[in-house]
């Protein structure tokens, strides 16, 4: 590209702990600039947005990317980033608290305190009397049903263990890394309905795709415990709204806790809904800018895709030569075609790395020598092939 400096254009108010790792001398960054390299987002919805040419990368500040459109940007070649885990500390601290407000009627106990127009003698009386009305539970012999077990489901899993619940997960994709991280102690339910027979409390902790979307669903609502408490702090339609009201009005759910308000459970009685507090902690949102960013410069400045949605981790060390960034669809002979026309423009290759993720693939190619228009539009031409670029 002619301008050595990379645009990024942010869609939201972005932490300056993140901003200040995109050194001034490569990247110009604001929130209205034209023809941008990169996005850099938080909640902002870009479904509607129309997409530059330009755009080569797009990194969420945070771990969901529902607001990002995932798919089209895959088939431009437009690797999407997040960050995984960057909350997880902040938004497992919620679950707690939301676990605690239940088990100890603490809202309602609080509302009530409030609600006494009182002094002196009367009031303490008023307490005396009303407290029965807010006897709770103690969470050590209860058991908590984790489903999903990915960085948040580790942390709530293991820290409502270490506070003497028993602990029930359920993950059919754990990864090897979680699976270290998570401890022993934790049971592993045979299914998701086996862990909703045996659970007094579940939350969860799973991502909102085709296959979450209403996940807790009548059906399983009726294999739940009488009285169980459900908390939900991934993401609202992950739980079938009309399912969860009929389970709260028989009882078969007496509280729902959530970080996502609508207008049939805002003022519930059983229910207390959060304004999507999840990940608003100061260092939440720095640990999740920092990361984003991080992820943003090792591709723009080397083409690195680490923690991407859409397109598979690659890293490869640096050469003195060109590296090639192609971005391609997962079908056969790919590479013969790529080589193919390296050596038809005399280039050697110096060192190749290729990794795929579902319909698509990702390669990087170092070479040596210089790298020409010609070759770059020859490589690009590759039926198949969804993006290219050269770095220096």
């Amino acid at each position: 590209m002619s301008d050595p400096r990379f645009k990024v254009l942010t869609l939201n108010d972005i932490s300056v702990s993140g901003l200040e790792r995109l050194p001034r001398e490569r990247y110009e960054v604001a929130s209205e600039i034209g023809n941008p390299h990169a996005v850099l987002v938080r909640s902002a919805d870009m479904h509607g947005m129309d997409l530059p040419a330009s755009l080569l990368a797009v990194a969420r500040a945070g771990a969901g990317v529902n607001n990002v459109p995932v798919a089209a940007l895959s088939q431009r070649g437009v690797p999407v980033f997040n960050a995984p885990g960057a909350n997880a500390n902040a938004v497992k601290e919620l679950v707690l608290a939301s676990l605690f407000l239940a088990a100890r009627n603490l809202f309602e106990a609080v509302s009530f305190v409030r609600g006494l127009d009182l002094e002196g003698a009367a009031l303490e009386q008023a307490v005396e009397s009303g407290k029965k009305r807010f006897k709770g539970f103690e969470l050590p012999g209860r058991t908590l049903g984790v489903i999903g077990l990915g960085a948040i489901g580790v942390e709530v899993a293991n820290t409502a263990q270490a506070l003497g619940m028993r602990v029930l997960g359920f993950d059919p994709q754990i990864t090897v890394e979680r699976a270290w991280q998570l401890s022993s102690s934790v049971t592993q339910a045979a299914s998701l309905e086996d862990l909703l027979a045996r659970s007094d409390v579940v939350t969860l902790h799973v991502p909102l795709v085709a296959g979450t979307r209403s996940l807790i669903n009548a059906d399983r609502i009726r294999r739940m415990k009488q009285g169980s408490v459900l908390l939900n702090f991934a993401r609202g339609p992950i739980v079938e709204e009309a399912a969860l009201l009929q389970g709260l009005a028989s009882g078969r759910i007496a509280r729902y806790l959530c970080d996502f308000p609508s207008d049939a459970t805002a003022r519930n009685e059983r229910v207390i809904a959060l304004p999507h507090l999840g990940a608003s902690t100061l260092e939440a949102e720095e640990n999740c800018a920092v990361m984003a960013v991080d992820s943003l410069r090792g591709f723009l400045e080397h083409g690195e895709v680490r923690h991407s949605v859409n397109y598979p981790d690659a890293t490869m060390p640096r050469t003195e030569g060109t590296r090639l960034v192609i971005c391609n669809a997962n079908i056969p002979n790919m590479l013969g075609q790529i080589s193919t026309a390296l050596a038809a423009a005399d280039l050697n290759i110096i060192d190749m790395l290729n990794r795929s993720k579902g319909e698509v693939a990702y390669t990087l190619v170092d070479v040596a020598g210089e790298v020409t228009d010609e070759t770059v539009t020859r490589l690009a031409a590759i039926e198949g092939v969804l993006s290219t670029r050269r770095i220096r």
